[in-house]
């Protein structure tokens, strides 16, 4: 069974190329991905000055319609709260 978020949902992964804990994240959300049949927007902050000033120190940053969820580690508890809230949310 899936949770569909909707269409207009965005999560949103901030991370680097090289970065190893944007790599674990990236691979830990792919069962909430698939549960809640969302799609992953996934921004390299190196290439933009103001997101690396934003985020530099904190990557990899997980975002949900632009309310910051987790950085370092997925927070999976937090992530599955928000998901299901705004799965639940009634769409117009």
């Amino acid at each position: 069974m899936t949770n569909a978020i909707g269409p207009g949902a965005s999560l949103t992964l901030y991370g680097r190329a090289w970065c190893h804990l944007c790599d674990d994240m990236r691979a830990a959300l792919g069962p909430f991905l698939t549960e809640f049949g969302m799609q992953l927007e996934v921004i390299d902050i190196d290439a933009d000055p103001a997101l690396e000033a934003r985020y530099n120190d904190w990557v990899p940053v997980l975002v949900l319609e632009g309310v910051e969820l987790c950085h370092y580690h997925l927070d999976e508890t937090r992530l599955r709260a928000a998901l299901t809230a705004h799965s639940a949310t009634p769409r117009r």
